[in-house]
């Protein structure tokens, strides 16, 4: 069994609890399921990561999947280390043994200790664990530094040996220390190995057919340098799951085979062009199920949602440029807003809400403002306090000024006064911790103001999508130049850019290309590293001068998908170079509906947004039309006085109906007989982020 569903990696740590805020030197995990890579999880501490790699465990063997589980840590110590320490060299009592002696809490635990024992068991303490990481308090038998440091064991096993850059799992603090992380690590593996005994296997040690397989990774062994600001640990779990996904089965097969070994060793590690080499997307992610002739529009959008992924890297981005950008991981508040209790009025604050009839109370010195320190007030007394401020120790109710009289130094007013009248709770918008950004979301300026409002700095953020464009045709004329008879001027490339824009992508202008197969290999070429995605328009049929899907059929990696639409063709779907290739109709109107339908929510997919649904509206037909079953319809059309109107002809060449339109109306796949005043679905062009 070498198929996974679901690749799953795991950065582990050996410190200490690193709080709400996502950082580096924590434990971050990457999924990847189906191929479809999920953004970074951040985990705080040990105790969360084993309850949510558990939590994991259950739901994929629910639904019966197959679960791959890489952690970051070595399984085993170099030879004879095990048999020393417990008797044995089977590696699994030398997790038991771990797991009965750690104690681990999220803001403690005592490896140092524990390791500081184990060298003065098996020798003098000067090895083999070294280096305390402990400030403020030395260790017998766990010396700081190297000097005077002896090794019983090797110092490195044969995968480190091989593995050029790794380091020694004997050092326990310091860069690059190993140490903490496996004393930490192997407890946990040791119980989720016991608490799930029945479906997991741990590879190299035992045979990888069980429906849950840990394995013991290297991020560093395949995976680049992280994108400018984005958490390093957070990139290659990220990355790695991805590699993993796309590597075959018939490959994994092979990667898997191996004896068991004593030390255990580095998945991947000899395979490493095999983790490498994978494109963003599968070859075959379009592919349909053999016998499918016409497929209805709902099915084809739940494919294309179902198969394709973001493709776009991730990186940090100051709160100030996020606008437009897609948020790649929730975001957390940093602190409440309002961070204190305050005044919403302009007003005098006191303690307790007062009954019906007259009040009198002594007034303060002073007066709270906005942006002062909140000070405190004494019983019995009220204050001036002004809109915003933060409510004085004392005060948790406010008059407003307009209905009080001063006299002198005293307070005068009639009640009732309900208490707490006047105020904001602190955290009642937002409490700190509070998700205030889902990742998958496009960031508006609404957004930004309530990140900034809860203490957010920066957001992780998906690359915006490169998106090429790209005309085809010898009937095609740039507009502006000459068109010889039988030409006709190029409409379809600067439409397609300005939507691909309004979506919120970077459009590449790939520029226009004949009828010349040879050509327009080499101008897909060029494209290589240069965009993420690309929408043709023409040439994507199965006729003698249609290149586009001739060349993709060439790559292996077409799929004409015969969708029941109207206006439409069979919508060319490929790969090219490991960039998806949407081949859309030549025909302007046809284009612009099949790129609305289709393209628009997987270009959003693949950028890293949720998949947008474009909201429609039942409103009154101001037409009339009798429809054929067998195909979903889309009519350019607007609202006019509370109806809607659809243009005068249905032509697909009529470019005109296009600018004239504020939207589409959809008409079900189902026979359909429409009258004046029916309601039919109507979708304004903003439902699609275009105006």
């Amino acid at each position: 069994m070498s198929h996974f569903d679901t690749f799953v990696v795991v950065d582990w740590s050996g410190g200490n609890d690193t709080g709400p805020t996502p950082r580096k030197d924590a434990i971050w995990a990457g999924v990847s399921r189906g191929g479809i890579s999920d953004p970074p999880v951040y985990l705080r501490n040990r105790s969360e990561a084993e309850a949510w790699i558990a939590a994991l465990i259950e739901a994929e063997l629910a639904q019966d999947r197959r679960l791959f589980i890489g952690f970051d840590f070595p399984f085993a110590y170099p030879s004879g280390f095990a048999e020393a320490l417990t008797g044995s060299d089977d590696p699994f009592a030398l997790w038991e043994w771990f797991e009965a002696r750690v104690v681990d809490a999220p803001d403690r635990n005592n490896r140092f200790d524990l390791v500081a024992e184990i060298n003065l068991g098996l020798g003098d303490g000067s090895g083999p664990f070294w280096a305390n990481g402990l400030p403020n308090r030395d260790i017998a038998g766990l010396p700081r530094t190297k000097a005077g440091y002896a090794n019983p064991f090797p110092d490195k096993r044969a995968a480190e040996q091989r593995a050029k850059g790794s380091f020694t799992c004997w050092q326990m603090a310091g860069a690059g220390a190993v140490g903490s992380q496996v004393v930490m690590g192997l407890p946990v593996l040791s119980r989720l190995r016991a608490r799930f005994a029945d479906h997991v296997a741990v590879w190299p040690f035992e045979k990888p057919d069980a429906q849950v397989v840990f394995a013991e990774i290297w991020p560093s062994l395949t995976v680049g340098p992280a994108p400018d600001n984005m958490i390093k640990d957070a990139w290659q779990v990220q990355e790695l799951a991805r590699q993993l996904a796309a590597v075959t089965a018939a490959d994994l097969a092979q990667m898997l085979d191996g004896e068991a070994a004593e030390e255990g060793w580095i998945f991947g590690l000899g395979f490493e062009h095999l983790l490498k080499a994978p494109p963003p997307l599968r070859n075959d992610c379009f592919a349909l199920p053999p016998g499918v002739h016409w497929t209805p529009v709902d099915e084809a959008l739940a494919q294309l949602r179902a198969r394709l992924h973001p493709v776009t890297p991730v990186e940090d981005v100051p709160l100030a440029a996020t606008l437009g950008r897609i948020a790649a991981a929730d975001v957390l508040a940093r602190r409440a807003n309002p961070p204190l209790p305050n005044t919403a009025v302009d007003g005098y604050g006191f303690a307790g809400g007062r009954e019906a009839g007259a009040h009198a109370m002594p007034l303060a010195e002073g007066r709270a403002a906005a942006g002062d320190a909140p000070g405190a007030l004494a019983e019995g007394q009220a204050m001036r306090v002004l809109t915003g401020a933060a409510l004085p120790e004392g005060v948790d109710t406010v008059v407003l000024q307009e209905d009080v009289t001063i006299d002198g130094r005293t307070l005068r007013f009639n009640g009732p006064v309900k208490q707490g009248a006047n105020t904001r709770k602190a955290g009642e918008d937002v409490t700190a911790g509070a998700v205030t950004l889902r990742a998958g979301r496009r960031i508006t300026a609404a957004d930004i103001a309530l990140l900034a409002a809860t203490g957010t700095a920066s957001v992780s953020t998906h690359r915006p999508l490169r998106v090429g464009v790209l005309s085809t045709g010898d009937e095609i004329v740039e507009a502006g130049r000459t068109a010889a008879d039988g030409q006709i001027f190029d409409a379809n490339r600067p439409m397609l850019l300005g939507l691909v824009s309004q979506f919120g992508h970077q459009g590449v202008d790939l520029g226009h290309v004949g009828d010349d197969r040879a050509a327009l290999r080499r101008r897909l070429d060029e494209t290589q590293g240069r965009v993420d995605a690309i929408l043709t328009s023409g040439g994507a049929s199965a006729g003698d001068e249609d290149h586009v899907s001739a060349l993709l059929s060439e790559a292996g990696a077409l799929d004409l998908w015969r969708i029941a639409v109207k206006p439409g063709r069979p919508l060319a779907l490929g790969m090219w170079q490991g960039a998806p290739v949407f081949g859309l109709p030549g025909n302007p109107v046809a284009a612009m509906v099949c790129t609305l339908i289709f393209a628009r929510p997987a270009l959003a997919r693949l950028a890293g947004q949720d998949w947008p649904e474009p909201q429609g509206f039942d409103v009154p037909a101001d037409f009339s039309k009798r429809k054929k079953p067998g195909r979903r319809e889309y009519l350019r059309a607007r609202m006019h006085d509370g109806r809607v109107q659809v243009f005068a002809s249905e032509g697909s060449g009529r470019i005109s109906g296009l600018a004239w339109a504020e939207g589409l109306v959809e008409l079900p796949d189902a026979a359909a007989d429409i009258q004046p005043g029916d309601l039919v679905r109507y979708i304004p062009y903003g439902s699609f982020g275009i105006t």
